[in-house]
């Protein structure tokens, strides 16, 4: 039972993120068409001797639309689409071990009435 609710939810969200991925897809190759455009009409000028276009363009070894490239994308939007926080939305309760007694808490805990909590993320270094 668990194993089909997990293929299910699954399944979901590859149908939500779809979409998405496909966009991201046709732009890659938007980008790589224009490029082999730009690359065209450079080898134009090369043989008339006319400036048609700039020649603007990525190599070949560095292809956007690439299986490579639309595995990240795939995986980047899988990890967005799954990640606790989200615009506009309640800041996820997360656990955390305080400097002074190194004690298990929540973030949440820490904040004393209406006084903002603030969370610094810096280095020290």
């Amino acid at each position: 039972m668990m194993n089909t609710v997990k293929a299910v939810k699954n399944a979901l969200i590859c149908f939500v993120l779809l979409p998405r991925f496909l966009a991201a897809a046709f732009v890659f190759w938007l980008l790589d068409f224009l490029c082999i455009r730009k690359r065209f009409f450079l080898r134009m000028k090369e043989q008339r001797g006319d400036a048609i276009d700039p020649p603007v363009c990525i190599s070949d070894s560095n292809r956007l639309f690439s299986f490579e490239s639309l595995k990240a994308v795939w995986h980047g939007q899988k990890l967005d689409f799954l990640k606790a926080a989200h615009l506009g939305r309640g800041a996820p309760n997360t656990e955390v071990v305080r400097l002074e007694d190194q004690r298990h808490s929540r973030i949440l805990d820490c904040a004393h009435g209406d006084r903002p909590l603030i969370l610094n993320f810096g280095s020290c270094t």
